[in-house]
């Protein structure tokens, strides 16, 4: 909104003895200076917008709500539109890994946040342990007969660290031969839980999340709960040795009761071909419903950063460094685990 020029009547001073310029409000039948507590022009937003209340304080009729309702649809569907023309087109950008930033911004957050935030009610603590820039290697247990707590997790992180980092994880072969889940966790940034394609990830300043449990975390029973299995060869520790990186571990409560695992059919496990069939006190009883998870209320923690880069490049090969450093992770996981279960109430509450 262009500033109005003031165009003065009289002009000629000496005959009205005035011996000041005064401005004078349209349609208001008096004149009015700033001196006098009249109020500033309103200057309209980028995009024709005022302020909201602006034009009300200004003398002027308060701006409808409807109309500002009306025009914010208005930009997310002209923003829908041009989101699904650049699907149609092509004019969408992917990393070498297959990551879809757009696509996993726009559609999967969208779709696993108010399982976070609503069914869950995710409770994040230690955010701060994550660095703001640069790589770092998140190392969290693995629990849930299903793996939701890794969804969940990169939910907490995107939604939670003041630089809205996004969360690459290391999933198993399996994830990437089902059709559909494998093409879904390419686009979300995931990749194979190998050390050439963490290393890559972690030196171009990425955030990765591993579990280094694996099946043996997500398919224990119901009375194993909370008890971490073994961490395997440190392999995690080598990579974040080699990148130089800080290992930041994590542990997630509420995951384990999500499905209670009280049984496995072996049988149907090999026929199938997965790790494990899980018996929980729903599935397959009630057959699709039984796949419903539990709702229950998670808390996801983040421990204070282990620090790689002060050792040197060979430590990545010695042994016993890379067992006291899994076991150091692993007995931080295990320790905030016990405290943060203490800490909870109740399992849904």
């Amino acid at each position: 909104m262009a500033d109005a020029k003031v165009i003065p009547f009289d002009d000629d001073r000496s005959r009205s003895g005035a011996g000041r310029r005064r401005g004078t409000l349209p349609g208001s039948g008096r004149d009015r200076t700033p001196a006098q507590g009249g109020p500033a022009p309103v200057s309209a937003l980028p995009g024709g917008q005022v302020p909201e209340g602006a034009a009300e304080a200004a003398g002027g009729p308060p701006q409808d709500a409807g109309e500002a309702s009306v025009s914010g649809w208005d930009r997310r569907i002209a923003g829908g539109l041009a989101f699904l023309r650049r699907r149609l087109t092509g004019d969408y950008e992917v990393d070498e890994f297959g990551y879809d930033k757009e696509l996993t911004d726009q559609v999967l957050m969208s779709m696993l946040r108010p399982l976070a935030d609503k069914y869950f009610r995710v409770e994040v603590k230690g955010i701060e342990n994550i660095p703001s820039d640069g790589g770092a290697l998140i190392v969290a247990n693995h629990s849930g007969t299903l793996p939701l707590d890794g969804l969940m997790l990169q939910v907490a992180v995107h939604d939670n660290h003041p630089a809205e980092r996004h969360l690459r994880l290391l999933a198993a072969d399996l994830v990437f031969m089902l059709p559909v889940v494998n093409e879904l966790a390419r686009k979300a940034g995931h990749t194979l839980a190998c050390a050439e394609d963490a290393e890559r990830l972690l030196q171009g300043g990425e955030v990765v999340g591993v579990m280094p449990e694996g099946f043996k975390g997500i398919g224990k029973p119901f009375g194993e709960r909370y008890k971490l299995q073994r961490f395997g060869r440190g392999g995690f520790v080598s990579t974040a040795l080699r990148a130089g990186v800080p290992i930041v571990p994590c542990s997630i409560v509420g995951a384990e009761e999500i499905y209670p695992m009280i049984g496995n059919s072996k049988t149907l496990a090999r026929v199938l071909g997965v790790p494990y069939f899980p018996i929980t006190p729903t599935f397959p009883w009630l057959g699709p419903l039984g796949a419903v998870p539990l709702p229950t209320k998670w808390t996801i923690q983040f421990g204070e950063p282990i620090p790689t880069d002060g050792y040197p490049p060979e430590a990545a090969e010695d042994p016993m460094l890379m067992f006291n450093l899994t076991d150091q992770v692993r007995e931080q996981i295990q320790h905030t685990l016990y405290k943060l279960l203490v800490q909870r109430r109740s399992v849904f509450f």
